[in-house]
Parts: structure tokens; C-alpha cells; sequence
């Protein structure tokens, strides 16, 4: 596949690579013990992030005798604050957070979807916009500036790609994205294909898909490297084996939307590097 990104500009971002793999050396893993702190980039309400996640924490303690303790941040940007400065020992973050916080912090993933990550950006399916050219100077809506599929990479396709140059609209959440589209506060929204399908019938049926973007590696279960390695892999190796049993794919298909396979660094997310996603990274306040 042709990249969205002209030739000179990943030239540019291979010539930097050096410097981004020039990381500090990280912590040494502490002592072992039974309690770890998760962080899950809150993508979706608390509510549903809650009645995803539990269960599937709840079985991982069960089986392995580790207890993940989730914590959930106000919003995308103070996830990323508190993912950034090394605050959790466990992660569920997007691919563009994990090239940041591998180069941060260390930050390496374990595990992640066998399914890859496509952005969409929607409108109204009685939208009179054809063509993305259509939003050249228009109002599009994004859960949060560095949300990857929703927002990093798709603005950084409409303006390498597409030229044109829009007017983001941050509104925390992918369900906030769709329903603003819906009740026409912005010409169009990014999303992923995955939070649309999980929203209700009525959501999706007023929604038509504008744009997707390339697949990428989907969002990994990461783990600070203080975390001992042999807890790092009891942790994957206990998600991974969830596929044996019927309940345990049930939980497992809530949260990565099927099957999880071992993820790999230099396999899934050093490819983002050479794009220089961080021209189109937004440093916010935390609220």
C-alpha cells in the first residue's frame, strides 16, 4: 500500500530514528509483588469501561493470583499526563501512547488484538458531503487530539493526504464524537469502526463512513518495566490462554474484541516512528 505520507517526509523521520532509539536506561524491576496498578485509556465512559473490564480482572486474579487495581483518569490527556510521567504499572493504551511511552518510559507491550486498527471519520447518513475535500475549512469532531485512530492519524491523513485543513472539535469520548455528528454540532467525527459497532443500532443507522484510514497494530496491554518479567509474562500468558474455555473468550472479546496475540515493539509500533505522528500531537493541560 502506498503511504498516506510523502516520500521526503518519511526520509526525514528515518534520518531521527537514531535519536528516538537512543532511550535512558530504564528502572530495574522492583521486588515481586500480588497488587499492580492498570490504567485503560478512557475511550469509552467510566460506566462502560467498568462493565467491560471487571470481569475480565476479576478472572486474571482468579487464575494467576495478581491483582490489577484500575484506575480510570478524568480524560485522554490526563491519561496520558499520568502514562507519560510512569504512573501505572499496567497500561491499555493506543498505538501512537505506546510509541510515547516506550520512548518516556519503557513502556513494553504484552499483548494486544489480532485484529488491526482502522480509523473512520463519519457523517450524518442525510449528510450532503460526499468527499472529504467537502470538509476543507468545517468543524470535525475528535474524542481527544492524540486519540490515534479517531483523531492523531486520521488529521494527520487529511492534511498530508487529502490538503485540506479543518477545524477540530475535542469532546472527550468516541460516543460524544458520533452523537455531536448526529445532532449536526460538527460537519463530520473520527472514530474506529470498533466503538461504532458498539454503539446502539439508532447510533450507527444515522452515521454514514466518510473516510477509513490504513490499519495499524490495535492497542496493547503494556507494562512498565519496573513490573519483574516474570509477572509481565504471567500476566500475557494467562490473557492468552483465556481463549480455551467459552467464558473465557466472552470476556476477552469485551475488552480486545477477540482473540488476543503477543505483541512485539519492534513489529507493531516502530513502524509509527517513521511517519513523525508528533507534528500532529497535541500537549494539553490535564483537567
Amino acid at each position: 500500500m502506498k503511504s498516506p505520507f510523502p516520500r521526503r517526509t518519511v526520509l526525514r523521520s528515518l534520518a531521527g530514528a537514531a535519536a528516538w532509539s537512543a532511550w535512558p536506561a530504564w528502572p530495574q524491576a522492583t521486588p515481586e509483588r500480588n497488587s499492580y496498578s492498570l490504567s485503560v485509556v478512557p475511550q469509552f465512559p467510566a460506566s462502560e469501561i467498568h462493565r467491560d473490564w471487571t470481569p475480565l480482572l476479576e478472572r486474571l486474579t482468579k487464575d494467576t493470583g495478581i491483582t490489577l487495581s484500575m484506575t480510570l483518569s478524568a480524560n485522554i490527556p490526563r491519561f496520558e499526563a499520568d502514562l507519560l510521567e510512569g504512573h501505572p504499572d499496567f497500561a491499555y493504551m493506543n498505538p501512537y501512547h505506546q510509541v510515547m511511552a516506550a520512548k518516556a518510559q519503557g513502556y513494553i507491550p504484552l499483548v494486544r488484538s489480532s485484529k488491526p486498527l482502522s480509523g473512520i471519520l463519519v457523517v450524518r447518513k442525510d449528510s450532503p458531503i460526499a468527499s472529504v475535500r467537502e470538509l476543507d475549512g468545517k468543524e470535525v469532531a475528535f474524542p481527544a487530539p492524540n486519540a490515534f485512530g479517531a483523531s492523531l492519524w486520521m488529521r494527520a491523513l487529511l492534511a498530508e493526504r487529502e490538503r485540506i485543513t479543518i477545524k477540530p472539535v475535542y469532546v472527550q469520548t468516541h460516543s460524544n464524537v458520533y452523537r455531536h455528528v448526529i445532532r449536526g454540532k460538527a460537519a463530520a467525527g473520527g472514530g474506529i469502526n470498533s466503538t461504532l459497532l458498539q454503539e446502539q443500532p439508532e447510533v450507527q443507522s444515522d452515521l454514514r463512513v466518510l473516510l477509513d484510514t490504513p490499519g495499524a497494530a490495535p492497542h496493547p496491554l503494556s507494562a512498565h518495566p519496573r513490573v519483574p518479567a516474570r509477572v509481565q509474562q504471567l500476566v500475557a500468558s494467562a490473557l492468552l490462554s483465556l481463549t480455551a474455555d467459552a467464558a473465557g473468550q466472552a470476556l476477552l472479546k469485551d475488552v480486545f474484541g477477540g482473540a488476543p496475540v503477543r505483541a512485539d515493539y519492534p513489529r507493531d509500533y516502530r513502524p509509527l516512528e517513521q511517519f513523525k505522528l508528533e507534528k500532529y500531537v497535541v500537549t494539553d493541560t490535564p483537567g
